[in-house]
């Protein structure tokens, strides 16, 4: 999300700057280390201060939802970058050094990164310990910051939810000051005394002034945080037709008050879906810019967030302009991809094949080589080809083809000592 990697910028040049050391505005990218610095179990080319473990966690996530099996020393990088307390930071160059106070762990890499490892499986130990250290910093609200001690915000707050779900656990039951991350996301909803064109949805966090205004990104975290879902949903079963259009928010005596997660998150979806008729997906500004943009990313979530409200009908248009227009924006990007690949299966659809474009593959390729890959169209249960299979099947075609001319030679030996004796 576009409001998460600013964020990150934001806090990473924080706590650089507390450091003295230069620091990275939000609108200014680091200076991009060359590849051959990069870790090489790290997926994507791109300078990782900012999104390393998001954008790894996503693709692993989205491959292992694709029937791809990661490569081992791209999920031992990620592993590797978490420090003894259970926590994550954006993405540590060094991690060998370990952690201290000075390393600016956050709640959104760290969620990221147990909903990926809770998929892959085999991690208990891993993800015990970062559950365990996104609960010992929830705020008294009942939701998180970004960074630990900062005010809530709706992005972190689903985030967590969604880890909390993945890890087996109710986003409900974690509370902090006898609050839960429910209470704090009716805090940050646009409710009954906002605009009509605004009620439903969510704010990132209240102004100076405590004032709330909408906010797309907020507003799909506040719909998948509602069903207690991550950015791993499965199609619905049955003919994938939902109950209809989201409900908006009732209003009414208490009815901001008596509002149960769920109906907070129909308001949201609501308020989503109006937008995404106007012309099929959602924008954004980019710090410095005065003009919105097509946001592809939040676009994609915006998919997700609708399959997990039941609502798959509503969709379809914003999958339909992501399949015709998002083959530049995720090319070569992993986080990109792997959202992608995890829209396309959160609706049912088929990663290989949309908009003419096999993301699986494309992802695959932004990363080390898998340990083995799903053959298209096999059942779960099939076991998938090995990652070098191609070589084995090459070999054993030449293996094949050497037999065969094997036995043709040996048939023309036969043949010409029969014409030796004949003659």
């Amino acid at each position: 999300m576009n409001v998460r990697r600013t964020a990150a910028a934001l806090a990473a040049s924080a706590v650089l700057g507390a450091l003295a050391a230069p620091a990275a505005s939000a609108g200014t990218a680091a200076p991009s280390p060359s590849a051959a610095k990069l870790p090489a179990g790290l997926h994507g080319d791109k300078d990782p201060t900012y999104d390393g473990v998001w954008r790894q966690s996503i693709a692993l996530l989205a491959q292992d939802t694709a029937g791809v099996t990661p490569s081992a020393e791209a999920v031992d990088w990620l592993t590797g970058q978490q420090c003894d307390s259970g926590a994550f930071a954006a993405y540590r160059a060094d991690a060998s050094a370990g952690c201290d106070a000075k390393t600016p762990v956050d709640s959104n890499a760290t969620a990221i990164a147990v909903q990926a490892l809770a998929a892959l499986g085999g991690h208990t130990g891993e993800v015990r310990k970062a559950v365990g250290w996104l609960k010992s910093v929830q705020n008294e609200d009942g939701g998180w910051g970004y960074l630990p001690g900062s005010p809530s915000d709706t992005n972190s707050t689903s985030v967590v939810a969604g880890a909390l779900a993945a890890a087996g656990e109710k986003p409900e039951a974690a509370r902090a000051g006898g609050k839960s991350p429910y209470d704090a996301l009716a805090e940050l909803q646009l409710g009954c005394d906002a605009d009509a064109g605004d009620r439903g949805a969510y704010a990132y966090q209240p102004d100076k002034k405590g004032a709330l205004a909408a906010n797309a990104d907020a507003t799909v975290a506040g719909v998948l945080a509602g069903h207690g879902k991550g950015l791993l949903v499965d199609p619905a079963a049955g003919d994938g037709k939902g109950g209809g259009a989201p409900e908006p928010l009732e209003c009414g005596s208490g009815a901001d008050a008596d509002r149960t997660p769920e109906e907070a998150a129909s308001g949201a979806a609501a308020y989503l879906t109006g937008l995404l008729e106007k012309d099929g997906h959602l924008t954004s500004v980019a710090p410095g810019a005065d003009k919105p943009v097509p946001d592809h990313s939040n676009t994609a979530e915006a998919v997700i967030a609708l399959a997990a409200a039941g609502h798959p009908e509503a969709a379809e248009a914003p999958l339909a302009w992501l399949e015709k227009n998002s083959a530049e924006w995720a090319a070569d990007n992993p986080a990109g991809l792997g959202t992608l690949v995890l829209a396309a299966h959160a609706t049912g659809g088929d990663p290989r094949s949309f908009g003419g474009t096999d993301l699986v593959k494309q992802l695959n390729a932004t990363g080390p080589e898998p340990e083995s890959v799903k053959a298209a169209g096999a059942d779960a249960g099939e076991e998938g080809e090995k990652a070098g299979s191609g070589d084995v099947s090459v070999l054993w075609w030449v293996l094949g083809a050497g037999v065969l001319a094997g036995l043709v030679a040996g048939a023309a030996l036969l043949l010409a000592g029969a014409r030796r004796k004949r003659s």
